[in-house]
């Protein structure tokens, strides 16, 4: 139990030293505007890289079937999520078509 305590208490000690200059600095600091607009295609990027390899990758190879029912319901919520730009109504879709197609077809 001291070991784990002493772990969580390094990475929060460790996380928190290397993110504080940077927040106490940043009243004080002014980026460049083509800096920030590229800033902007970050959490895009990163959700992209995250959720690819999850919905088409099973184990080690690539699975682009009708039988994927992690791909079916991620194309099932992008096309709602492009039709009525609602975040809500994407996730419920997405899920809902995940799950049904997993029962069917799983």
């Amino acid at each position: 139990m001291t070991n784990e305590i002493l772990l969580l208490g390094g990475m929060t000690l460790v996380t928190f030293l290397v993110r504080y200059p940077i927040l106490a600095m940043s009243g004080r600091l002014t980026l460049p505007p083509r800096l920030l607009q590229a800033l902007n295609y970050v959490p895009p990027a990163v959700l992209t890289a995250i959720i690819v390899p999850t919905v088409l990758v099973e184990g080690d190879s690539l699975w682009l079937g009708v039988g994927n029912p992690r791909l079916i319901g991620s194309m099932a919520a992008l096309a709602v999520g492009l039709w009525r730009k609602n975040l809500l109504i994407t996730i419920v879709v997405g899920m809902g078509v995940f799950l049904l197609w997993q029962s069917l077809f799983g």
